[in-house]
């Protein structure tokens, strides 16, 4: 019996070094409406969505009031980094090699149609490319599973049949809230005991370590 497998990669800090950038874009937005929050802490929630995010640093219990303020604010000045955008070592040789070894290939994003557009432009492997996800498909964003179901979606996948990649401990437990195992790189800044311990299968440097490494990979050979 065929089965449908699915690789399903996120993208942000996993295939574009982009984690920082938004880390810098959240503080400032932050510190325009008088959040003013170290940047390292900014850096550990970056992977969630801005619900999440703003929940995580600021605490529920907040006046909301600001939050579609300081969320558009860092869409504008995260904004001004996309001209700077460029793909983590053996990002886009990841993703042909995948679909070169039967593996349909989904780009798990959270990101507006219009960023997911210079997103792409930047990583330039759209033939390896099987389907995409937007903002426009979750309501919840990570940690929370909804985005590595959509993404499952997309492929017509079944968990048991699909690995997904990541760099924080966010999408490590959002496919694990999917039944998804997750293979983790560290390019996003958590380190290995931290993606392990969120319970990644198996970690790598980034992409190109994962590349080199694909035979004993997860990602080695799609289920048949």
């Amino acid at each position: 019996m065929t089965t449908t497998a699915a690789a399903l990669f996120d993208v942000d800090g996993t295939l574009l070094d982009t984690t920082y950038f938004h880390a810098l874009a959240w503080w400032e937005a932050l510190r325009q409406y008088d959040r003013t929050l170290p940047v390292a802490r900014v850096h550990r929630a970056i992977g969630m969505g801005s619900d999440q995010l703003l929940d995580h640093l600021l605490g529920t219990e907040r006046d909301h009031g600001d939050d579609e303020g300081i969320t558009a604010a860092h869409a504008a000045l995260y904004a001004r980094f996309w001209p700077h955008i460029q793909p983590l070592p053996g990002a886009a040789d990841l993703l042909r090699a995948c679909a070169d070894r039967g593996w349909p290939v989904v780009l798990a994003s959270s990101a507006s149609e219009r960023e997911l557009a210079v997103l792409r432009r930047a990583l330039d492997a759209d033939e390896a490319i099987t389907a995409v996800t937007s903002a426009d498909d979750v309501e919840a964003t990570k940690p929370a599973p909804d985005l590595v179901r959509a993404a499952l979606d997309r492929a017509g996948a079944e968990p048991e049949h699909a690995v997904f990649i990541g760099d924080t401990v966010w999408d490590v437990i959002a496919a694990g809230r999917a039944r998804v195992p997750c293979v983790a790189v560290e390019s996003g800044g958590f380190d290995t005991r931290e993606l392990l311990g969120a319970g990644a299968a198996e970690v790598h440097r980034d992409t190109a370590e994962l590349l080199a490494d694909l035979d004993r990979s997860l990602l080695g050979r799609p289920p048949v």
